[in-house]
């Protein structure tokens, strides 16, 4: 989607927009003041004090009319300056103008205002020329807002916006918002059945449901059983620690504001963790290790705590209790080429079979600058990056250098996802670490007897699995593969009194076959419970009447056509089996 804030042209537009939109309201609610009206990545929005008033959708409409109108009128947007002094006197009857003069340097600051035929506002600029330029508007959503974000102030009422140069760009713009509305995980999650939160449980802490905990549990089998390919092995390691652990580590005091507080009991400190590289390091460490032992490569799908602010928290994407998808690989360092290129190949992989294409590479980098935020050893550094370039370069993959994106105890490589909904973010990570171990004072014995650090390569293929569900579900608006689909097949008997029992039939061949499976025996019309399967988006649905009954066939629908097909029973599974096993 575009952004208004970055482009020039729009956020000229938007910025009138959101003037003309008080202009409205001035006319419809005389008392009206206004606080800000600021032009944002996704249109605009005004907070303005209506009194006792509380918006409606019929208010809002009301201000679109009246906004159509003073567009048609055309009056042009006329820009002056006028002294402080002047300032506090033209706007005296409206308090948060004055609060934001109040904090204008008086001798440093050029007061300028803008004015519209009758409504006149404190603005900087720029605005287009004529209020008529923005007549391709819509506003899209209103709330309450506390004056200056503070709980203890007035609430305000918010309208947000939108406005384009042609009516053509407003429609294609209001099109992808009803798209991106439809392909909203937290909708799809409601819809289907996946997930729950509830404030009593605790914001941020969601709940899977068995339809939600199936995607879940397969995924977790999906990539656990690829890791084993490759030879790592899963542990279970508990979800908090002591806080000397994460002194140790040095995540206590790199990492501290995204931890939850301390808990003091039977005399020991300890903190719900952040991630599980500490806990790893400690299982690494459980043994003496020889130079033939590496590469060590520990996975887990590992339960996690990070606090997030109320307002960023989002479905299963933002959350404040998550499972990584997480691995430590301590190699040598002769294996980090080889180990580093085998968790990039494996990422491909992965991208691959489950049809992900639109992602980038960025390779984050220290600052050099910064001496507080990175553990100070430059040779390390240097020795790090470098050997990540390198591989990078020899496997052929592009990517973007990210300065000051590293971790505190080095590089990364993070693989950047363009979800359908909302701004890119990380889904993928593998971290080159020589810190942690010598930080842990982590051995092993080398061919000539003498004792080595190995070097941690800390990698996450889904990330976490709360997010990558969420991405999942919005890039395929909840229709999901037959493989991972909760229900792969729903059975509708055409009519009880002769179908039921065929119907069961065919539902214990299908549970032997390990196809999940539903039965909807329920005294409905046909039509009403495919509608039903339709909207569970189930991938498969079987209809069964007397032709299939009388030949021992079955008959059924995919998601999304209309067409019926018919096979036998031993074709149907077996076709089932090989789509499920493609991944198709």
């Amino acid at each position: 989607m575009v952004n208004f804030r970055e482009d020039e042209k729009l956020n000229k537009l938007n910025h009138s927009c959101a003037h003309m939109m008080a202009q409205a309201v001035k006319h419809l609610y005389p008392d009206a003041k206004f606080w800000v009206g600021p032009v944002i990545d996704s249109g605009f929005y005004y907070d303005m004090d209506l009194g006792d008033k509380v918006l409606t959708e019929e208010d809002i409409l009301a201000i679109e009319k009246e906004m159509k109108k003073i567009a048609k009128d055309g009056k042009r947007i006329v820009r002056h300056e006028i002294s402080k002094e002047e300032a506090l006197e033209q706007f005296k009857e409206d308090p948060y103008k004055i609060d934001l003069l109040s904090r204008m340097d008086e001798e440093d600051t050029v007061i300028s205002c803008y004015t519209q035929g009758d409504f006149t506002d404190l603005c900087r600029g720029p605005h287009v020329d004529t209020v008529k330029e923005c007549k391709n508007f819509k506003l899209i959503k209103f709330s309450g807002a506390y004056y200056k974000g503070d709980s203890n102030n007035k609430m305000l009422q918010r309208v947000y916006g939108v406005c384009f140069e042609t009516e053509e760009e407003l429609q294609a713009y209001l099109q992808e918002l009803e798209d991106a509305k439809n392909r909203d995980h937290r909708k799809i999650g409601k819809d289907l059945n996946l997930f729950m939160t509830n404030d009593l449980v605790g914001k941020g802490l969601p709940m899977y449901l068995p339809n939600g905990y199936m995607i879940w549990e397969t995924l977790e089998n999906y990539i656990k059983g690829k890791e084993r390919e490759l030879g790592y092995k899963h542990v279970l390691t508990p979800p908090l620690g002591n806080v000397e652990l994460y002194k140790t580590s040095g995540h206590w005091d790199h990492y501290k504001e995204n931890m939850f507080p301390k808990m003091e009991v039977d005399g020991e400190e300890f903190v719900l963790r952040p991630m599980n590289c500490p806990h790893h390091m400690m299982i690494y460490a459980n043994e003496i290790h020889s130079y033939r032992d590496l590469p060590i490569r520990i996975g887990e799908i590992a339960r996690d705590c990070r606090y997030e602010a109320s307002g960023a928290l989002k479905g299963i994407e933002r959350v404040r209790s998550f499972c990584q998808n997480d691995a430590h690989l301590f190699v040598t360092h002769e294996q980090i080429e080889s180990e580093f290129k085998s968790v990039v190949n494996l990422i491909l992989e992965v991208y691959k079979e489950l049809h992900i294409t639109d992602y980038h590479f960025e390779l984050s980098l220290r600052d050099k600058e910064d001496k507080v935020k990175y553990y100070p050893d430059d040779e390390m550094w240097e020795n790090a990056e470098n050997t990540l370039r390198k591989v990078l370069d020899d496997i052929g993959i592009s990517y973007v250098e990210k300065i000051g994106e590293a971790a505190f105890y080095g590089p990364k490589l993070d693989v950047q996802v363009k979800p359908a909904v909302g701004n890119e973010y990380t889904l993928s990570t593998c971290q080159l670490d020589f810190c942690l171990p010598m930080k842990f004072d982590l051995t092993y014995v080398d061919k000539d007897g003498s004792k080595k650090t190995p070097v941690v390569l800390h990698r996450a293929v889904f990330g976490s699995i709360d997010r990558f569900i969420a991405y999942y579900l919005e890039e395929t608006k909840g229709i999901l593969p037959t493989w991972l689909s909760p229900v792969q097949v729903n059975i509708l008997p055409v009519n009880n009194a002769y179908h039921l029992e065929y119907s069961r039939v065919i539902y214990s061949l299908l549970k032997e076959a390990n196809i999940r499976v539903s039965l909807d025996d329920r005294e409905e019309k046909m039509g009403y419970r495919m509608r039903e399967s339709v909207l569970k988006k189930i991938p498969l649905t079987l209809i069964l009447g007397q032709k299939e009954v009388d030949g021992d066939l079955i008959s059924y629908r995919r998601y999304g056509s209309e067409q019926t097909l018919t096979m036998s029973k031993g074709d149907f599974i077996t076709l089932l089996k090989e789509e499920i096993k493609q991944k198709k």
